[in-house]
């Protein structure tokens, strides 16, 4: 179900999808509050036929110009060699699976993009199901926020691999795990509960500073219309 991957775009892609996020969440309604026995899920192979979309380049900013002109000929010093520019950042490897280990998770990761039809790509709701990364939202590791989705249920009615994202509470950690073997840790700030059709676009998908990570999922259950009407965000930024 994933596609090629195209480059970790900005804002203005990201708009295009974020009032679209897990709308396809399952109907049944949660099950049991027990929590659930910590598991290790398996994502599918990706795709093999991944397309270069534009890079993620981080260049150095430009050094500033050297005095030039008739004062600068007139110095006597001689001139100093040019400082050589620093290299460009190398982008953080794709992110390959996470872990949770206040609320029992640890997962592998998805590889997710937009569909033909503009909208994101959603886990499976089968059960045991992977969370997911958008791979159009920056690696984990690199300035923005990356963001990783996730069912609350399955089909089944057995939790989904974010079913307990609510129990997070500032100052919980999570790892993910990078396709080159490294790590990089979070720390969560805070949970949110919005509802789909007033959800903060810009909050949750625009730039920032550093590195972060935007944890999705569906909430909010409707038993009269057998629906999740809201989506759960947990926000978290780089530990230090």
């Amino acid at each position: 179900m994933t596609i090629g991957r195209k480059g970790r775009r900005g804002p203005a892609l990201l708009t295009a999808a974020a009032a679209l996020l897990l709308t396809a969440c399952g109907t049944s309604p949660p099950s049991s509050p027990t929590p659930p026995t910590p598991t290790t899920t398996t994502a599918p192979s990706p795709a093999s036929d991944a397309t270069s979309g534009a890079g993620r380049a981080a260049g150095s900013p430009a050094a500033p110009g050297s005095p030039s002109g008739s004062a600068a000929a007139s110095r006597s010093t001689p001139a100093q060699a040019a400082k050589p520019s620093e290299p460009a950042a190398e982008p953080a490897a794709a992110p390959v699976s996470m872990q949770i280990e206040k609320i029992g998770v640890s997962s592998e990761l998805l590889d997710l993009g937009l569909q033909e039809n503009g909208t994101l790509e959603v886990p499976p709701e089968d059960a045991g199901a992977p969370a997911g990364w958008y791979n159009g939202s920056p690696a984990p590791g690199d300035p923005g926020p990356a963001v990783l989705l996730g069912h609350v249920n399955s089909l089944s009615q057995t939790p989904g691999v974010f079913a307990r994202l609510p129990e997070l509470t500032k100052g919980d950690g999570i790892s993910v795990k990078r396709e080159d073997g490294t790590s990089v840790a979070f720390t969560v700030d805070r949970g949110e509960q919005y509802q789909k059709n007033q959800f903060p676009t810009l909050e949750v998908y625009g730039n920032t500073k550093g590195p972060e990570l935007r944890l999705i999922t569906c909430d909010g259950y409707n038993p009269d219309t057998g629906i999740f009407e809201d989506n759960y965000v947990v926000y978290a930024s780089l530990a230090e």
